[in-house]
């Protein structure tokens, strides 16, 4: 009855681990994936690649449009490539590491409805001449990157602010977004639903 139980256990744990194995790389490598019957009505009505809607990739929680998102280079970005991720747009994908040695891939956005963390920390930044804080999910609180304001503005400011200003970005970590269309194609209708 034990080793029954502990078994159902890993076994739950392993397709939680496989999931998410599948899910990353269907992020970064879209081509993988072959859409069957249920899934070829949504990539042939799918949108423009700057209407890609990107989520949360832990809730779901809407997060941003492939418009908002905007290229803020750094000299401090250990690699700089382009990614087709985003809906086939080409978008500049930047590696950085910080004081612990994590390392993480962001993208840069004008905006995104995320949660900041104030006040803005103008040590360690990522991009020279900006104080940087945390960025989380409104709804699950999941660490998705970092929202950047110029170094000689207060510690803490409005959000109202920080979204007008065209000096401000953020810069969200390509592992914890998910794009929504590939989410829908994750959705099948069972063979016996279909007429």
């Amino acid at each position: 009855m034990m080793h029954t139980r502990s078994l159902r256990l890993l076994v739950k744990q392993l397709e939680r681990l496989i999931m998410q194995y599948i899910s990353f790389a269907l992020l970064f490598h879209p081509a993988a994936y072959q859409p069957g019957e249920a899934c070829a009505a949504v990539a042939e009505g799918s949108t423009s690649s700057a209407a890609t809607l990107l989520l949360c990739r832990a809730c779901g929680h809407e997060l941003a449009f492939g418009t908002a998102i905007h290229f803020v280079p750094s000299r401090l970005a250990l690699s700089s490539r382009n990614d087709t991720s985003i809906g086939g747009r080409r978008i500049n994908v930047q590696l950085f590491e910080n004081p612990h040695g994590h390392q993480f891939e962001v993208i840069t956005f004008r905006k995104a409805n995320v949660t900041q963390h104030w006040p803005a920390n103008k040590h360690f930044s990522w991009f020279p001449g900006f104080s940087w804080t945390a960025a989380t999910c409104p709804r699950c609180k999941t660490h998705l990157g970092w929202a950047f304001q110029p170094t000689d503005w207060p510690d803490t400011i409005t959000e109202d602010r920080f979204e007008e200003s065209e000096h401000t970005f953020l810069a969200l970590i390509t592992q914890r977004l998910l794009r929504e269309d590939f989410a829908s194609s994750l959705l099948m209708t069972p063979k016996s639903f279909k007429s």
